[in-house]
């Protein structure tokens, strides 16, 4: 089979989230998680489009959040969070070359929404197209800058951003995670259309450790990888037994849909940021006692052998450790869900990863095993299994 040519992606530059309170989201990000809030939608742009944006930026991590501005609005926000609660509606990829992205991804038989648009700004051009997925009502656009400043079309940077200064070190999104109810024609479109190769999977049940029973939660998951540019997508599906009890089936109740069901911030000292996110009153999913009970054994048994990092201090912060070769390893956490967060099911379950690698590019396998395990040794102790 003959290597796809790479469409030249750079990067994932930004993610544009709808929203239905720009306030909240402003308070989010710049008050707890330190991004500075950048940019905003033009009075141009907010006539013609009858929806508003605000941008938000922690080192290479730009978020834009985007809200109709009138419930009659028929623009995309409007569209979006008529079928759905708040959520990720457009990835944004930079690209070398917009139109050799497009020739690239229609000879392969994507679906474009827009022909090649070209924007000039004080220091340079930029050039987009948009296209449809398999990732719900998700769309993935891709530009191309020759100088362009702004964050995108119809929004201006500010001339002195203001919130936070990204105290907490975040670098670049490491991946997003999506769930699908089947997840194989995704898969089939990321690599013949979009040009990705497998990278790592992995599919876990409970009835793997406790055995068969009435209930319980499964999932099968796969990385596609963008060669060229290390970009990553995390897939999910439900895996039965108890398919609609599967984490990833009540998500997909929760979103009214396949879609991004995270994306995941990469930081230098994942130890130093979540103490520090914990000061803020940021809340993340929580880890059982157990699970750090079982880490030393599980340090070992995964042959990581030995890691920087003091046990104590990770059940302290319930921070997760998973790797696959000597003093090779990653840590992860994982905030609460919109929804969660703001007791409000209408925020949606959408949700950010806060990963640190150490040599490790696996997606924490041993981390869906070991926390398993723990949660039905919590459950039989508390006479629940």
């Amino acid at each position: 089979m003959t290597k796809p040519a790479p469409l030249g992606i750079r990067r994932l530059e930004s993610l544009v989230y709808y929203v239905r309170d720009l306030d909240r989201s402003r308070r989010f990000y710049t008050t707890l998680m330190d991004f500075a809030e950048v940019g905003a939608s033009t009075d141009a742009h907010e006539r013609a489009a009858h929806e508003r944006s605000v941008v938000f930026e922690a080192g290479g991590c730009t978020v834009i959040c985007t809200a109709p501005l009138d419930d009659a609005a028929k623009g995309p926000a409007a569209t979006f969070l008529r079928s759905h609660p708040d959520g990720i509606g457009t990835l944004v990829f930079e690209v070398a070359d917009a139109a050799h992205a497009l020739a690239t991804l229609e000879a392969r038989g994507a679906t474009p929404i827009t022909d090649i648009a070209r924007f000039t700004d004080a220091h340079g051009e930029l050039a987009q197209f948009e296209i449809t997925t398999p990732f719900g009502d998700t769309t993935f656009r891709f530009v191309e800058r020759k100088g362009y400043r702004e964050p995108a079309p119809g929004l201006a940077r500010s001339a002195t951003p203001t919130g936070g200064n990204n105290a907490f070190g975040f670098t670049h999104f490491d991946h997003v995670t999506s769930n699908f109810a089947t997840m194989a024609p995704a898969l089939l479109w990321m690599e013949h259309v979009l040009g990705c190769v497998k990278f790592w999977e992995v599919e876990f049940h409970t009835d793997d450790v406790a055995g068969p029973r009435d209930k319980g939660s499964g999932l099968k998951s796969q990385v596609m990888w963008e060669p060229e540019s290390g970009v990553r997508f995390a897939n999910n599906e439900p895996r039965r037994p108890h398919f609609h009890a599967s984490q990833i089936a009540i998500f997909l109740q929760d979103h009214k849909g396949d879609g991004v069901q995270h994306a995941a911030l990469a930081v230098g000292d994942i130890l130093t940021a979540v103490r520090a996110l914990r000061a803020r009153g940021v809340e993340f999913m929580p880890t059982p006692g157990s699970y750090y009970d079982m880490l030393p054994e599980r340090i070992e048994r995964l042959g990581i052998v030995a890691i920087d990092e003091d046990i104590a201090t990770l059940r302290e912060l319930e921070v997760l450790v998973d790797g696959a070769a000597k003093h090779q390893y990653m840590l992860q956490i994982f905030l609460k869900d919109s929804a969660g967060l703001y007791r409000e099911p209408a925020a949606g379950p959408f949700f950010y990863e806060i990963i640190q690698r150490k040599g490790d590019q696996g997606f924490g396998a041993g981390n869906f095993r070991a926390l398993f395990e723990s949660i039905e040794r919590e459950q039989k102790a508390a006479g629940r299994g």
